[in-house]
């Protein structure tokens, strides 16, 4: 009865008490709701996309995973779309709805601008294509005073100039002067590099890339040396423009570590005579994330 009397007394009080149960129900049922929309506390295993067509990520996505693209980098002869990295990576603990930050494989190429070559040595020249995110094809070399500097360059049999805008990604030929006809190189040491690497360090010694085997390769991009032709000995030297034969394995499949070191030669202590002193940096300074 006292209650009664009181509410009766202050009906205030009743309508107090109401606002103060509605807002709580309402409370729960918002965390309950925020609690069951976020999953919050439930994580999952992030998946490792690196290698995957963003498409296809996106279409297996079991975890409502929201992928953006920072970046597309342009790679010759790669597939458009291909995830190159990824951001936080796999094996990752994440919640449901994560951003996940992606770098791919552009669809097509954009221009680069070609670089002054005329007068540049081959190492000086290789690491300015390099870095425009151009690549190298052939050396020829032919009559001319200056041993070893670059002469002209084409693309596809078509000469090109300095400022001309060619597709990024494009093979350039460089037309190099043989001087007295007496110049040689040592092989430089790539097992275990990759192909592009590889590539790189045999061209910037002014030799050329011979066969490639890419016999059970399941990714050409990730494969390493494990087998060139003429070898690595740090004595015997080649005529410019020898082509040097390559093979390779996948690196997921060996130690790459175990067979630098096993080959007749300690990786760690060769001290490359070919390394000129330019000024410029070397093919394997390089990112091989250009970011364009």
């Amino acid at each position: 009865m006292a209650k009664e009397n009181i509410l009766k007394k202050y009906p205030w009080i009743l309508h107090v008490l109401l606002m103060i149960g509605i807002s709580v129900v309402i409370l729960v049922v918002v965390f309950i709701f925020i609690r069951i929309y976020a999953r919050q506390g439930k994580e999952y295993e992030m998946p490792d996309y690196v290698g995957k067509n963003i498409a296809e990520a996106m279409a297996t996505n079991e975890i409502d995973l929201d992928f953006v693209v920072q970046d597309s980098i342009f790679r010759q002869g790669a597939e458009g779309g291909v995830i190159l990295t990824q951001d936080p990576k796999g094996g990752t603990m994440v919640k449901s709805g994560r951003k996940v930050y992606v770098s791919i494989t552009a669809y097509n190429a954009d221009d680069a601008v070609l670089p002054e070559l005329v007068g540049l040595s081959v190492r000086q020249a290789v690491s300015e294509l390099y870095g425009v995110g151009l690549s190298v094809g052939k050396l020829m070399f032919v009559e001319d005073p200056y041993k070893n500097s670059v002469v002209d360059q084409s693309c596809k049999g078509k000469t090109l100039y300095a400022g001309q805008q060619i597709p990024r990604g494009s093979v350039v030929d460089l037309v190099v002067g043989s001087g007295d006809g007496t110049g040689e190189n040592i092989v430089p040491f790539v097992i275990g590099k990759t192909a592009d690497k590889a590539r790189r360090d045999i061209l910037s010694v002014s030799l050329n890339i011979g066969e490639e085997h890419f016999r059970g390769v399941k990714n050409k991009a990730t494969a390493v040396v494990y087998r060139q032709e003429p070898d690595y000995t740090g004595v015997n030297k080649y005529p410019y423009g020898t082509s040097v034969e390559l093979w390779y394995i996948d690196a997921d499949n060996t130690d790459v570590n175990k067979m630098v070191t096993e080959f007749k030669v300690d990786s760690s202590k060769i001290i490359d005579p070919n390394v000129e002193e330019d000024g410029r940096p070397s093919p394997d300074e390089i990112d091989d994330n250009w970011q364009w």
